[in-house]
């Protein structure tokens, strides 16, 4: 089939110009993704190239989120700077939503600090543990990467943990580690570690408010499940 270049479509069915006559939320994810790699193949649209894309994602979007540039890179047309590009923009949207978390600054729920740390964590292959530090009213003072580590764990220095709450002098803590597998059911490992912590929190006198563990687009809160 003779492919039909994107200029001699009807312009509501062009990107560019359906963005600019009908605002960006009427565009499908292909459309926005046809706009960031800006050309297709000799065979195939843009748009085209960007569907199949999204198909062998499952059309989700925090699957794409976790391809690497060399990995967009297997895709026909897309090369080098297309897949900087499709990567570069997926991190926008991940910065976005940490920093509306952190405008709000207080961390109310596990649900509050899921969407703070789902951001830094979801999209990585390997697992890394972090650590919100917050005062008596429980608003962020800084948020910390505590150790970073393989496919199956890493492993989190309750020393620094806690030299960290008291350089940032702060009232409790709130911990996160990634579950690259998509499984948010705890290990027994890190069961020890939030026992360890525990411990550690109260010679410190510092409140342990919770122990969450991220997977693609869910966690698991220790507090919520009786578990701390």
């Amino acid at each position: 089939m003779k492919k039909i270049p994107i200029k001699q479509w009807s312009e509501d069915d062009r990107p560019r110009e359906k963005m600019q006559k009908k605002g960006v939320s009427a565009l499908s994810d292909s459309e926005l993704i046809a706009i960031l790699i800006g050309s297709g193949t000799k065979n195939k649209s843009a748009v085209e190239v960007s569907r199949e894309i999204l198909e062998a994602c499952n059309n989700d979007l925090n699957v794409l989120a976790k391809k690497t540039i060399k990995e967009l890179q297997n895709f026909n047309g897309i090369g080098e700077a297309k897949a900087i590009s499709i990567v570069a923009a997926l991190e926008l949207g991940k910065r976005r939503k940490a920093e509306e978390v952190m405008k709000r600054k207080k961390i109310t729920s596990s649900q509050d600090a899921f969407e703070y740390f789902h951001s830094l964590l979801c999209d990585l292959h390997h697992e890394e543990f972090h650590v919100l530090y917050l005062n008596r009213a429980n608003n962020i003072i800084s948020s910390e990467k505590i150790s970073s580590g393989g496919t199956t764990g890493t492993v989190a220095d309750i020393k620094t943990i806690f030299r960290m709450a008291i350089e940032n002098r702060a009232q409790a803590i709130i911990v996160a580690h990634n579950h690259p597998s998509g499984n948010i059911q705890p290990s027994e490992a890190d069961n020890q570690l939030t026992r360890k912590i525990k411990e550690a929190a109260k010679i410190f006198d510092i409140s342990f408010l919770d122990h969450i563990i991220i997977g693609d687009n869910n966690y698991y809160s220790y507090l919520d499940n009786g578990n701390l």
